[in-house]
């Protein structure tokens, strides 16, 4: 069979071609920042319709989503991950595809101190973790219609980390790198983190699944925010620290002056209020995925070892 990977030219997408490239696994990469036969915008049914060229496409994986932080207009959340998700279910619907991977997030937990797992209760707490639960349920929908002939495997993995990445983890080492890192409040709130080629590496394990699964993916041992800067500036400069501290109230005003900064210029900052509140947040995961008895390739730390190394010192 032929695998569409939707949103592929991204971070994850990447990764995941290279595993099935090395597995010599027949798949297609489709994505809006590409050309031609392989554009798709899934905000606009129209355009998967170049699915049609595929030879024997039995499976779709979705990693198309709005994402960061700052999304203007917040709208594009909606847009992208809850109406994308329709089209793609009414394109599998219309053209007998009953295999779907979507990847999610544990965003759809909010904020919690507590490491759940996937029977965890939804608490979120921005769009972005709205829009995701609510595209799951347009995918779960889908699975139900046909239960016994549809296959549907949805992904929430933990804040993602590795080579090329430029989410809140790698802001995070180049704010220390750049030695412009201040640690804000006491750094015991703990952050459940994923590393790239292991998430890829899941979704492909995961296209052996059948029926309905909903799995988080996490790699362990978690850090909290102490132990993860000291851990950052020991491979960085070979100092177990963690640097200047102040207390949160006096960061989140920094984050709200430098809202104020990215709405008169109108430029994207690497610093914002949203960002602060996550900083001190705990986001606590467990998974079922040891249950599937896969394995994942490379240790979280190796994986923090990898991505500084490859952003920052060679």
């Amino acid at each position: 069979m032929t695998i569409a990977i939707i949103g592929g030219a991204g971070f994850v997408g990447t990764r995941l071609a290279k595993i099935f490239d090395r597995s010599d696994c027949k798949y297609e990469i489709f994505d809006k920042v590409l050309d031609g036969d392989n554009y798709i915008d899934i905000t606009i049914p129209e355009t998967l319709d170049v699915l049609h060229r595929v030879k024997d496409l039995k499976l779709i994986i979705n990693l198309a989503a709005e994402h960061t932080d700052n999304v203007y207009p917040v709208s594009l959340y909606d847009k992208v991950n809850v109406e994308g998700s329709k089209n793609i279910c009414t394109f599998c619907s219309s053209n007998n595809i009953q295999n779907i991977i979507f990847t999610s997030s544990v965003a759809v937990y909010g904020e919690s101190s507590l490491c759940l797992n996937e029977q965890g209760p939804i608490n979120f707490f921005n769009d972005y973790g709205r829009t995701k639960f609510e595209a799951e349920n347009v995918y779960r929908k889908w699975f139900q219609e046909k239960e016994s002939e549809r296959n549907l495997t949805i992904i929430r993995p933990a804040v993602i980390l590795g080579e090329g990445n430029r989410g809140n983890v790698y802001n995070l080492i180049n704010q220390i790198y750049k030695r412009r890192f201040l640690m804000i409040g006491d750094g015991k709130n703990i952050k459940s983190m994923a590393y790239v080629e292991n998430v890829a590496k899941f979704i492909s394990y995961s296209r052996n699944f059948s029926g309905y699964s909903l799995y988080n993916y996490i790699d362990k041992p978690d850090y909290n925010m102490n132990s993860l800067v000291k851990f950052i500036r020991k491979i960085l400069f070979n100092r177990e620290t963690t640097g200047i501290r102040i207390p949160y109230f006096f960061g989140l005003l920094i984050g709200y002056i430098f809202d104020l900064v990215s709405l008169i210029s109108n430029k994207k900052l690497s610093i914002s209020s949203i960002r602060v509140k996550k900083f001190v947040s705990s986001s606590c995961f467990e998974s079922t995925v040891n249950e599937t008895k896969f394995k994942a390739p490379i240790s979280l730390e190796e994986g923090i070892k990898k991505t500084i190394k490859y952003e920052f010192l060679d």
